[in-house]
């Protein structure tokens, strides 16, 4: 990216910026309590909600789907808030539409069956597989997982190894800790999984 690239991009994304037409991907960020997120959102839901750097995931949507992108709070802020309202225990189910076109097609089949994993449950990676009809596919499935590009509101975080290794996380351990806490998983896995 040249300076120049990344100069326009720290201006739209300023909180302060103010263009005269809505973008069609809002872009930007959330501190919370399990690191910073960077946030995209096109008309269909949620694209992105990334542990990454903020430059990768702005060149990742940029290069994917290609639309004018820059900070749009009325599109941004409802996300926020329900993020906010998860991480203090408020929330346990998103209602915010998540839009999986970054993902391959394996990736969204198992995307889409964690969707279906219940707050505050956990499942294994077996699990899943066997759930989507690949029971040997346990590295493609943890691939899929790690290339989340809707962390925390696709809860990816919620898979673990086994009943007593939590296994990776693109956010990392102690923050997959710190969200199974937040829901009050136990390590059981989620019911009719096993």
């Amino acid at each position: 990216m040249s300076s120049g690239d990344l100069d326009a991009l720290l201006r739209v994304t300023s909180p302060t910026y103010i263009g005269k037409t809505h973008p069609d991907i809002a872009f930007g960020t959330l501190e919370g309590p399990v690191g910073r997120l960077v946030l995209a959102v096109t008309h269909r839901g949620v694209v992105a909600c990334s542990y990454e750097d903020e430059n990768v995931v702005f060149e990742r949507v940029s290069r994917e789907i290609g639309s004018f992108i820059g900070p749009d709070p009325r599109r941004l802020d409802p996300v926020r808030r329900e993020l906010d309202a998860y991480f203090s225990g408020r929330l346990r189910a998103f209602t915010t539409t998540v839009d999986l076109q970054m993902a391959t097609s394996f990736a969204r089949t198992v995307l889409q069956m964690m969707l279906a994993v219940p707050y505050g449950t956990v499942t294994t990676y077996r699990e899943i597989a066997e759930r989507i009809g690949r029971p040997r596919a346990l590295r493609a499935v943890g691939n899929a997982l790690g290339s989340n590009p809707v962390c925390v509101i696709v809860p990816c975080h919620r898979v673990v190894e086994s009943e007593a290794v939590l296994g990776g996380y693109a956010g990392g351990a102690t923050a997959k800790e710190r969200l199974l806490r937040v829901e009050g998983a136990t390590g059981n896995s989620s019911p009719g999984t096993r």
